[in-house]
């Protein structure tokens, strides 16, 4: 029942009961003193995945009694769809050395693959496969994939699961009437402000930044917060723009140096674009800081300054290594890149709009961009990097990981180089999962806002497709519930 609520979108209104259950559950297993006690591929697969992703470790050593003699997974195992798909969902809530998930990630889909490439399954089986191996539900985001598997559950002659799509059908149309509201919201503030019409050289795509801050905030009693999230992310999207299309090197030293200094008085010697739009960011971060300070009485100027100090510092150091040629090491190019991701600036707005757990020991943390922060932008830039073509709108050009990469080694190939970045990718959600499920320094409604921003990341950077994320925009927007 658990998994299903959470496949359809519906489990934020049980989450009381779900943490009441699994814990018992947790607790019974514990207590065993043999794990699970029974050799149910499906059974122990799920309570792996539900309980890791309830912050409940477990070891992955359970899954030994699936291993043979040779280390590897038991071909027996391959007839077992049901468990098979489940080991795969769980190989995804894996952190780093535990070399047995890893082996039951590859085993896994690999079988998925053989058996979607056979003919001996019907249509209904072939679409649960394609969903378990296109979207693991650890890694997608259930408002946007949700939909998909209203078809899984038909087959099933389950009365409480029909119950379930009703009341999923009810509860996704009343989320897209208040989507809808807050897109109005948005669009009014984004045309009253006018950088639309004054920085003609900028990404005019309001809807494409609120989508980000629906995918991190998806509680519905988080309508304000995300309203003012997504003004905070069309900033970012505005100054990359800037440094990338717009400004010659000198005037954006002469940007990032007022930006530093966070002086309204030194930004009259901007050019006029870079001045409006300073004097745009300098307003909406005192009209955000004096809204968070009302709410939660605590005072983020200066955390939420030097952070937009940083990602203008790391666009600059973009800016000066490619409008001079100069190419940057692997390794320099993300530990800069991962600044500019804007990552930072995105969780660090929520950590201070939620207002949970907003000690000074806390906010200390979040001004480092600890690992959690970290991961999460890496995860983005990487999968950024891996694009096949640029955003339509931008004509920049600020480098690539897998550019430098082939650079610093030259006898690389390009497909060894992008299995390099899928495997630093991996090795990220790894860092990502060991912070959010199992380190208790933050809120689960931030650690969760962190595991969403990466999450999103795949659907927005899938350049192979870009009607891709149009049609997930439409289904949450405007798109009737059809069941």
């Amino acid at each position: 029942m658990i998994d299903a609520m959470q496949h359809l979108n519906i489990d934020y209104h049980f989450q009381e009961e779900i943490d009441d259950f699994l814990w018992k559950e947790y607790v019974i297993y514990s207590n065993s003193g043999d794990g699970f006690g029974h050799h149910d591929l499906h059974q122990i697969a799920l309570h792996f995945r539900l309980f890791r992703q309830q912050g409940h470790y477990v070891p992955p050593e359970v899954f030994n009694k699936f291993i043979d003699k040779r280390g590897k997974f038991n071909q027996r195992l391959c007839g077992n769809m049901k468990g098979i798909r489940d080991l795969y969902e769980a190989s995804h809530l894996s952190i780093a050395g535990e070399d047995i998930l890893d082996e039951a990630e590859q085993f896994s889909k690999q079988v998925l693959k053989e058996r979607l490439l056979g003919d001996c399954f019907d249509n209904h089986e072939a679409k649960l496969i394609r969903n378990t191996l296109q979207h693991p539900s650890h890694k997608s985001l259930a408002m946007l994939t949700g939909r998909e598997f209203f078809g899984d559950f038909h087959s099933m002659n389950n009365g409480w699961l029909g119950s379930f799509k009703d009341f999923a059908k009810i509860d996704f149309s009343l989320q897209q009437h208040l989507h809808q509201q807050e897109i109005l919201q948005i669009s009014r503030w984004w045309t009253e402000l006018g950088l639309g019409n004054e920085l003609k050289y900028a990404r005019n795509q309001p809807l494409k930044w609120y989508m980000w801050s629906l995918a991190c905030l998806t509680d519905p009693t988080l309508s304000e917060e995300r309203v003012e999230l997504t003004k905070a992310i069309s900033f970012i999207y505005i100054i990359d723009d800037t440094f990338d299309v717009y400004g010659s090197l000198q005037e954006l030293t002469m940007f990032t140096e007022v930006v530093s200094r966070w002086d309204i008085e030194a930004s009259e010697q901007l050019p006029d674009s870079m001045k409006i739009c300073f004097k745009a960011l300098y307003n909406l971060n005192n009209e955000i800081s004096t809204k968070i300070y009302t709410k939660h009485g605590f005072n983020p100027t200066h955390s939420l300054r030097k952070a937009w100090e940083s990602l203008c510092k790391a666009f600059l150091v973009e800016a000066e290594w490619f409008g001079c040629g100069n190419i940057p090491s692997g390794e320099e190019y993300l530990k800069n890149g991962i600044i500019s991701s804007g990552v930072h600036i995105v969780l660090v707005h929520i950590f201070f709009l939620l207002g949970q757990r907003l000690t000074q020991h806390n906010v200390e943390i979040i001004d480092r961009s600890p690992m959690i922060i970290s991961s999460a932008a890496k995860i983005l830039r990487l999968w950024d990097d891996l694009g096949t073509a640029k955003d339509e709108n931008q004509e920049g050009n600020d480098g690539s990981y897998v550019y430098c990469l082939l650079m610093e080694h030259q006898d690389m190939s390009l497909k060894r180089a992008r299995e390099e970045v899928m495997s630093m990718i991996s090795d990220a959600w790894k860092n990502l999962n060991q912070e959010c499920l199992f380190q208790k320094s933050f809120q689960t409604t931030f650690t969760k806002a962190c595991l969403n921003l990466a999450r999103m990341v795949p659907l927005i950077y899938n350049y192979d497709n870009k009607r891709y994320i149009q049609d997930y925009i439409n289904s949450l927007i405007s798109d009737p519930v059809i069941m």
